[in-house]
């Protein structure tokens, strides 16, 4: 990581020290240049998490959703971070490695199918065909607060994936 420190003036007309923090490619990292904005987005993940947690959602299913949505935005960072955190889980490689195939692969539920569905309408939301199935298929088979709670977490998926792409946060070989 670069660090290049430069002066910026503030409110009070007194100039202080702030630090940016660049890409090897010469992009600032949004979530260090700017930690209160990062701050409040994880404190949405959290509310985020326990949401789901409150509705029963399984942790597989949560991290299905993060990795399908990641897959659907191209986020290198945080397929890393998720396909490790659904391994942790208990998830298996078998259906890590034919998710981006879901509906042609029948290692996935229901509820999975109904959440990958909302997931994927959720990140893109201007096909309505698609959206207004996949809400009606989710209707069928999850409760409102679970509900709720898939899309509170592609919504979040799909946030964190824009702080990395835009950043370019580096995926580092495995130790």
């Amino acid at each position: 990581m670069d660090r290049d420190a430069r002066q910026t003036p503030v409110r009070s007309g007194r100039r202080v020290q702030v630090t940016e923090v660049a890409t090897p490619t010469g992009r600032i990292y949004v979530d260090k240049q700017t930690p209160q904005a990062f701050r409040a987005l994880l404190g949405t993940a959290e509310a985020v998490r326990q949401a789901a947690a409150d509705a029963g959602l399984d942790r597989r299913l949560v991290e299905l959703v993060n990795l399908r949505v990641s897959q659907l935005n191209g986020c290198a960072y945080c397929l890393d971070v998720h396909t490790k955190a659904a391994l942790k889980e208990g998830e298996s490689v078998q259906r890590i490695g034919v998710l981006a195939a879901w509906r042609d692969a029948a290692v996935f539920d229901e509820r999975e199918r109904a959440a990958l569905a909302l997931a994927e309408a959720t990140t893109h939301p201007s096909d309505a065909a698609a959206q207004e199935t996949a809400y009606a298929q989710a209707r069928q088979v999850f409760g409102d607060q679970e509900l709720s709670a898939v899309i509170w977490v592609a919504i979040a998926i799909n946030a964190f994936n824009r702080v990395s792409i835009l950043s370019k946060h580096p995926v580092r070989p495995a130790r």
